[in-house]
């Protein structure tokens, strides 16, 4: 390991564009509504009978959760389809009449412009969630929901994503028209801005000395256990794992130990019984556990929630106190969470 940066605290370009993800959400919420009202009422009017997915990278974490609040929240069974199908094989996967999502910052990558094409030729919705919108993806499908996130300089994508959760929660409410989470949306930008001012750096001690991690959720917090892995990878050098708390009692665990820490993160809603569970036993088993969320100890590391928040909304607030821990982690670590290595801000895969 490289030797640690003193200052662990510096203010990164990663970290002050998360600082500006509560203004963002704030500043979408109200430019997109109208357009969710619309898009919602359209498909109310013509329910889909399933939906699709298009994404890599952190976009890709987000429409997994969007994929949760659909199959729970609206019922639709929804399918991640690599984009590799069309833009590599040259299938052409049915997908009349679907609700078609493609996520991305740049809106440039060929395959997913590929898979979107393909669906509006097919006959989907296709929508996009994309932070540029003048980009070839927001010209190729039907409709764009812009994110709003501005320029983000830091290869490790931050209010963006926060921006597509955002986003997606957004369409789903107002496709649902269920006024509590309506309202709970509501409270969003002033739960993301506590969220941001939480302070985990108790966990930097075990995080910043690892170099495997498993980061443990489940259900519509899977998604920030994704994106919270694919954050320790890219900025701090860390392989690190994102397990459904099911998953991992299905033998990963076996791996965890004094040298392999957990992360697990929670929200306050059906799996968290279960994710309690998860952790009196790994507790038991004397593994390292930080403990982020509504889950109860006993853990090795205890990290303050955002309380009373919307179980959907309690994934989102949990990434955005992640980040400027994540980027503790990084700068501790000796490296730039700004500029990875091997890394470019825009990636584009065939």
């Amino acid at each position: 390991m490289m030797m640690p940066d003193t200052n662990a605290t510096a203010l990164t370009a990663m970290l002050r564009e998360a600082q500006e993800a509560p203004q963002v959400v704030a500043h979408l919420l109200a430019s997109n509504a109208p357009l969710c009202r619309e898009l919602g009422e359209r498909l109310r009017a013509s329910p889909p009978p399933f939906a699709v997915t298009c994404a890599r990278g952190s976009s890709d974490n987000a429409a997994t959760f969007v994929k949760y609040l659909l199959e729970i929240h609206s019922g639709l069974v929804t399918a991640s389809v690599g984009p590799s199908v069309t833009s590599v094989y040259e299938a052409r996967p049915r997908m009349r009449d679907a609700l078609f999502l493609a996520v991305s910052q740049s809106g440039r990558s060929p395959d997913i412009l590929n898979l979107a094409q393909a669906g509006r030729d097919d006959g989907a919705l296709t929508v996009a969630l994309v932070n540029d919108t003048s980009s070839p993806l927001a010209s190729t499908c039907e409709v764009v929901l812009p994110l709003h996130a501005g320029p983000e300089k830091s290869v490790a994508a931050t209010k963006s994503f926060i921006a597509a959760l955002a986003a997606g929660l957004q369409l789903v409410a107002h496709w649902s028209q269920d006024r509590e989470l309506l309202d709970a949306l509501d409270t969003l930008p002033d739960v993301l801005a506590k969220a941001s001012r939480t302070d985990w750096s108790a966990a930097l001690p075990v995080l910043s000395e690892a170099n495997n991690l498993f980061v443990v959720g489940r259900g519509v917090g899977f998604a920030v256990a994704q994106e919270a892995a694919l954050k320790l990878k890219e900025t701090s050098g860390v392989h690190a794992e994102a397990m459904s708390a099911a998953e991992l009692m299905h033998g990963p665990w076996t791996l965890a130990g004094d040298h392999f820490p957990i992360l697990v993160l929670s929200q306050r809603d059906e799996t968290l019984s279960g994710v309690n569970d998860l952790v009196a036993k790994l507790n038991e088993q004397g593994v390292p556990v930080i403990v982020a969320g509504a889950a109860e100890g006993p853990a090795t590391v205890m990290l303050t929630p955002v309380e009373d928040a919307h179980p959907y909304l309690a994934p989102i607030a949990l990434i955005q106190s992640f980040y400027p821990l994540v980027n503790a982690i990084a700068l501790a670590r000796g490296r730039n969470p700004d500029n990875p290595p091997r890394l470019r801000k825009v990636t584009e895969t065939v």
